[in-house]
């Protein structure tokens, strides 16, 4: 039989004093969470906010959008929204969609295909010129489609592939592929030169260590490289509002704008158009969210 004591209270300090102060540590590991869980539901509700609004605006008629004092819900709801915007005067919405989907996957394919040498060769190779040429890529990101989207557009009128697909896959590859040239060669560069010399020692050739060994070790560096391609490519305006003149050939992102007149716009249109070009990318991030948040964290630990 085991027996066991209290611990002294201190002179000077009553035992109700001294019993809540023992319990403190306790209760504060307890409230933590709590207090935790509700800031974190605060900061996601104003995030989460206008996306709200946006997508119960997708459901209004345009009277009662405008209607002064607003409406918060709709006092009749119209699912049909859905359905009429993709075949209203505006623009051809599935012609947009398509667009959208051929320029994105495209470009971000291109920037994946040209990248990933280049990150491996510059993280592998040390040859004349490197540092400069490493450089040279980091300063093209600095460069904007906004500021040089009239000197592309008359240069692709030269070419002949103005208005087309073709021309926005290289514009969005060309201005995506130096970060991805970057992240890239920052995985490539931490992987241990010896892991790759043991496998040479082995047998294996050059293209057969990048493709077994280093590529599945630096694979969530890949996946954000190509992420962010993906999403500044859907994203893109500036460029596309210029090169692309035809209706057709545009993306969502342009399309959006159709909704808006000078003297009348289709605000649920524009709220409905809206919520269709958000939910791929959010799909596409809830799909592949863990090797994601291994790639932008790889290297934080040692």
């Amino acid at each position: 039989m085991t027996t066991t004591t209290a611990a002294p209270v201190p002179k000077g300090v009553s035992r109700r004093t001294f019993r809540r102060a023992a319990q403190a540590p306790g209760r504060r590991r307890t409230r933590r969470p709590w207090l935790l869980s509700t800031a974190g539901a605060v900061v996601a509700l104003v995030f989460l906010a206008p996306y709200i609004v946006m997508l119960i605006g997708s459901f209004k008629s345009r009277p009662e959008i405008l209607r002064v004092p607003p409406t918060y819900l709709p006092r009749q709801w119209h699912p049909g929204n859905y359905l009429s915007m993709w075949s209203t005067p505006e623009t051809p919405l599935p012609y947009n969609l398509v667009s959208t989907l051929v320029i994105s996957f495209c470009a971000t394919a291109l920037v994946l295909v040209v990248a990933l040498p280049a990150a491996y060769y510059t993280a592998r190779f040390r040859f004349p010129g490197r540092l400069a040429f490493l450089l040279l890529v980091l300063m093209t990101q600095m460069l904007q489609p906004t500021v040089l989207a009239a000197g592309l557009f008359r240069e692709f009128v030269v070419i002949g592939i103005d208005d087309t697909w073709a021309a926005m896959i290289l514009v969005n590859a060309a201005f995506n592929l130096s970060f991805a040239v970057w992240i890239m060669h920052s995985f490539f560069a931490g992987v241990p030169l010896e892991i790759e010399e043991a496998a040479t020692l082995d047998g294996a050739t050059r293209l057969q260590t990048m493709r077994r060994i280093t590529l599945p070790l630096v694979w969530p560096g890949i996946v954000t490289a190509v992420i962010f391609a993906f999403v500044a490519c859907w994203n893109e305006f500036a460029a596309s509002l210029v090169i692309l003149t035809t209706d057709a050939n545009q993306p969502l992102t342009v399309a959006l704008t159709k909704f808006v007149g000078q003297y009348d716009s289709a605000w649920q249109y524009v709220f409905g158009v809206s919520i269709v070009a958000i939910v791929p990318v959010v799909v596409l991030f809830a799909l592949i969210e863990k090797r994601l948040v291994a790639g932008l964290t790889a290297g934080g630990v040692k």
